[in-house]
């Protein structure tokens, strides 16, 4: 298999992503990842992506929402928003990834978030045939949204893997026949 780091559009290093349906113009165009991962798979190899699923970046279509309209946002239960400020002074405080500004916490709780990421990845099966994913932060995900995740897994493709990054813990926690494959 080959593992490609975070592909789609982002602002800076990949894990702040802007936009899930389209590989970072710095790498190309989705019709040229789209002959990269045929020719991988014309070879007997498979593709797994980097889903990075806790936190998107300042430029995400859902969150350059909340920064225009603040509270008032339709999309701020996307995330962790209450009043308050945060480092870039927008008027409002947000959850980020480990203090990163930079990364905003996804709220993997809210229904609407969780059926967006879940019809991404299914997009990435069907445009780019993708055999898994390696998902960042693994540790910091909701065991409810991993779970809901193992089960698309498991529905969406045969032997499809679910790999976790872990730092610390019971590995167990994320890695069960609710949850990732391997971590």
């Amino acid at each position: 298999a080959v593992y490609f780091g975070p592909v789609f559009e982002s602002s800076a290093h990949g894990y702040d992503t802007a936009d899930y349906t389209k590989i970072d113009r710095r790498l190309g165009t989705n019709e040229d990842f789209k002959k990269v991962c045929d020719a991988l798979h014309e070879n007997g190899i498979r593709v797994v992506l980097d889903g990075v699923f806790n936190h998107v970046g300042r430029d995400f279509w859902a969150f350059r929402d909340v920064r225009e309209n603040k509270l008032g946002s339709a999309k701020k239960d996307w995330f962790h928003v209450r009043e308050g400020n945060d480092g870039y002074n927008d008027g409002f405080w947000y959850e980020a990834w480990e203090g990163c500004n930079e990364l905003v916490k996804l709220n993997l709780q809210n229904p609407a978030v969780k059926n967006y990421l879940f019809d991404v990845v299914r997009g990435w099966v069907r445009d780019y045939d993708i055999d898994g994913l390696r998902l960042d932060v693994a540790y910091c995900l909701d065991l409810g949204f991993l779970a809901e995740l193992r089960g698309l897994a498991d529905s969406i493709k045969p032997e499809f893997a679910l790999v976790g990054e872990t730092l610390h813990g019971d590995y167990n926690r994320w890695m069960n026949d609710h949850a990732c494959h391997s971590v």
